[in-house]
């Protein structure tokens, strides 16, 4: 015997379905914080089409349509698509802002920064580097000074 799974809607399973082997499937009552837009990929679009395109009787569009949890609107819009011929018709299309391209004047002054902070740092060693000759030099005046104050 095959057992067979139906998704119910009523909380409670009834006196039908218990004993049949049944087994019972309760939905989330759970709503989520904010919808997601559904988007569908251009392989999708075009295997929905060529189903729609091969029903001939009555009614099986529309089942089609529940089956997959669309509308018809779908279908006009990719067929409209489609007709159009433009490339990417049948692509989910990003949403929101267009990214931006980067300033090139920015990434240049930037690099400038860069630059001028490590001339600063250049400068700095080569400032210490002086005082610290300077004070050498004081130095060895002064000890040459005392050496000829010795010798007179």
């Amino acid at each position: 015997m095959e057992k067979k799974e139906v998704m119910v809607m009523n909380l409670k399973p009834t006196a039908a379905l218990r004993g049949s082997g049944v087994k019972t499937v309760v939905p989330n009552p759970e709503v989520p914080e904010k919808a997601s837009r559904r988007s569908y990929t251009a392989e999708y679009k075009r295997l929905i089409l060529k189903e729609a395109e091969v029903c001939k009787e009555r009614g099986q569009v529309g089942a089609l349509l529940r089956r997959e949890g669309l509308y018809s609107s779908n279908l006009t819009a990719w067929r409209h698509q489609v007709e159009r011929g433009t490339l990417d018709a049948l692509s989910s299309k990003k949403r929101g802002p267009k990214p931006r391209k980067p300033d090139p004047s920015v990434r240049r002054i930037t690099e400038q920064e860069k630059e001028i902070q490590k001339l600063h740092a250049k400068l700095k060693k080569a400032e210490l580097i002086i005082d610290a000759q300077k004070k050498i030099a004081e130095i060895f005046q002064l000890l040459r000074e005392q050496k000829e104050g010795e010798n007179l």
